[in-house]
């Protein structure tokens, strides 16, 4: 299957030649690499420059924004940003991150589960970070969730749900898109990528408020939120997290904050969720 990756990226000089070599030895190769280079003011240009040199299917896009480092707005922008040098002739299409390592054979296995099943709109595999001397699974999610690190769309699920949405929330509200429109996510547990950089290693207190509010924007109510926001944080060994969350939210609900979902979708990701609960209490 023919497939393109767009990398946004911002100051990952120590880990972006990581990335791209792992990507250059895969099994089945990417037609084209974009990597969206947000203003580092570090080497990360001129390493994938060299890169670019070497191999005529990555290219560089440069783009000045905002240096505040928030979750959501800012990567997905730079996406985008790659996303429109690029055609239409592509299978699946990949959102990675600039501090991975992909094992060689990721995207043979992606291709894979795409042909065997028409209905699978995303794929992907799981995150492991380096905790003293081994690499363990980074357990922020649940094991049907796929990290917004390496995020895989069937060029035709793309589409439907509209790209992803330039805010904190995105990388959740792109899967239960999926499943309104029926599309199938799958994850593979074989697939193991090294994540060099911890999850939120760089967000502020402004950043954690912001997952309050994409608990709002996605339509969650405040029940699902207070759930929601406590068993984040506690997977985060910071149960204090909770009430950072909680004010998000609220913050977010007192301006009238628009939703990233219509109302009827907000509907079906509410009863989604309360039975994905459900199923777990039971």
């Amino acid at each position: 299957m023919n497939y393109y990756l767009v990398i946004p990226t911002y100051n990952e000089e120590r880990f972006i030649a990581l990335t791209l070599q792992s990507l250059v030895a895969q099994t089945v190769l990417p037609a084209k690499i974009v990597v969206v280079n947000d203003g580092s003011t570090d080497s990360t240009e001129s390493i994938v420059q060299s890169f670019c040199d070497k191999y005529p299917f990555i290219t560089l896009v440069n783009k000045t924004s905002d240096a505040i480092h928030l979750p959501g707005s800012k990567v997905i922008q730079a996406f985008q940003k790659g996303l429109e040098t690029l055609d239409n002739q592509y299978d699946f299409i990949v959102k990675a991150d600039a501090d991975l390592i992909f094992p060689a054979n990721y995207f043979e296995m992606i291709s894979k589960h795409f042909l065997s099943d028409s209905n699978i709109g995303m794929v992907g595999g799981f995150a492991y970070i380096e905790k003293n001397g081994e690499w363990i699974l980074e357990n922020l999610t649940d094991k049907d969730h796929i990290r917004g690190a390496f995020k895989v769309y069937r060029k035709e699920t793309f589409k439907q749900i509209g790209g992803l949405k330039p805010a904190m929330g995105w990388d959740t509200v792109d899967e239960l898109l999926c499943k309104f429109y029926n599309w199938k996510v799958v994850t593979d547990e074989t697939l193991k990528v090294k994540h060099l950089k911890p999850t939120g290693a760089n967000y502020n207190k402004a950043a954690r408020y912001k997952q309050g509010e994409a608990f709002y924007s996605l339509g969650y109510g405040f029940l699902i939120t207070a759930i929601a926001s406590l068993k984040l944080a506690l997977r985060k060994n910071k149960p204090l997290l909770f009430f950072d969350y909680i004010n998000g939210f609220k913050k977010a609900k007192t301006a009238g904050k628009s939703l990233l979902v219509t109302e009827e979708q907000a509907k079906f990701i509410r009863n989604y969720r309360w039975k994905k609960m459900k199923e777990k209490l039971f």
